[in-house]
């Protein structure tokens, strides 16, 4: 069975991955534009550990709730 517990870690990695191609090639994944993720949704996220956190930035974002990324990035991102 698969382990639904949610992994705060996954938002620390979202704030320091950077995008590895496309458009947004070298930007952080919470920087991505929210035009390029509803692009992306509609084409399809990639599969893994990207796609899952790209989904994951898509979802905040939609919903309105990025300041949480903002908060994240000041205190764990990577400077």
């Amino acid at each position: 069975m698969e382990d639904l517990t949610p992994n705060p870690q996954i938002l620390v990695d979202i704030v320091n991955t950077r995008m590895p191609f496309g458009k947004y090639k070298d930007y952080l994944l919470c920087d991505v534009p929210i035009s390029y993720l509803e692009w992306m949704y509609k084409k399809g996220f990639p599969q893994g550990k990207l796609g899952m956190m790209l989904s994951t930035v898509y979802e905040i974002k939609t919903n309105g709730v990025d300041k949480i990324l903002r908060e994240i990035k000041t205190r764990y991102g990577k400077r």
